[in-house]
């Protein structure tokens, strides 16, 4: 089935993927509005024609990128990425969410299968070892780079 990618208003991108998906028809399969993808919607359909009828009628939709697309081509939005991906052992980090919010902390150890980081707060008297999740924590200096 191919892959078509339409063309939005830059921040529509939902409001466009909402209206496709409410209009119901048949010959549009999926829709896919991936945060890391601006000013385009992913639509598998049968056929590239569909959008000619129905374009028009969708504020936001700008029109049709020429071309089809193949599952493999975007199988890679549809498969969320850790939020611990990117970070090492011995990076330092700045907490921002949870009680510990604002604080440096050095990280000792990463459980990717949990997306959890166990890091040592800098400004402790004593070295307490504290685990958060992934998305809890900005990487501010890495010793990879």
């Amino acid at each position: 089935m191919p892959i078509y990618a339409v063309k939005t208003t830059a921040s529509q991108e939902r409001t466009v993927a909402d209206m496709l998906v409410n209009r119901e028809e048949e010959s549009i399969h999926a829709v896919l509005a991936p945060d890391s993808l601006t000013s385009y919607v992913m639509v598998e359909a049968d056929e590239a024609s569909v959008f000619d009828r129905i374009l028009d009628e969708i504020p936001h939709a700008r029109g049709v990128v020429q071309g089809e697309s193949s599952i493999m081509e975007v199988e890679h939005f549809l498969s969320p990425k850790p939020d611990v991906e990117g970070i090492a052992e011995g990076d330092i980090v700045e907490l921002i969410a949870g009680p510990f919010k604002g604080e440096k902390a050095q990280v000792q150890r990463i459980d990717e299968g949990k997306d959890q980081v166990t890091v040592e707060l800098y400004e402790a008297t004593v070295p307490i070892p504290v685990t958060v999740r992934g998305d809890q924590i900005r990487v501010l200096d890495s010793d990879e780079r």
